[in-house]
C-alpha cells in the first residue's frame, strides 16, 4: 500500500504545479489584454492556444460579464483552480499519508 501513497503524493506535487502554472498563464493573459498585444506575437499566441480551451468552456456557461460588458471568465478560473488547489491536491496529499 506504500507505493500507491508514493504514487498519489506524486500526483498531487505535479497537479498543485501544473494548477500554479495554469494560473499564471491566465494572470499573464489576462493582464496582456489590457494592452492589446500583437495577436501575431509567438508568446500571446502560445497564452492563447494554452488558456483559451478553459476560458471557452466558462463563457459558454456564464453570460459576458452579467451585461456589464466585462469578461469575468479570468476570475472564474481562477476561482475554480483555488478551489482544486485547496481541495483535491490536499486531499491527495492526506490520502496518500493515509496510505503510507
Amino acid at each position: 500500500m506504500f507505493a500507491i501513497g508514493y504514487l498519489l503524493e506524486a500526483l498531487a506535487r505535479v497537479l498543485d504545479i501544473v494548477l500554479t502554472v495554469y494560473f499564471w498563464l491566465i494572470l499573464i493573459r489576462a493582464l496582456l489584454s489590457w494592452v492589446n498585444p500583437d495577436p501575431y506575437n509567438a508568446i500571446v499566441q502560445f497564452l492563447y492556444k494554452v488558456t483559451e480551451p478553459v476560458l471557452y468552456r466558462i463563457r459558454k456557461v456564464l453570460p459576458l460579464g452579467f451585461g456589464i460588458g466585462i469578461d469575468l471568465s479570468p476570475f472564474i478560473a481562477f476561482l475554480i483552480i483555488i478551489f482544486l488547489r485547496t481541495f483535491l491536491v490536499k486531499t491527495l496529499f492526506q490520502l496518500s499519508y493515509y496510505l503510507r
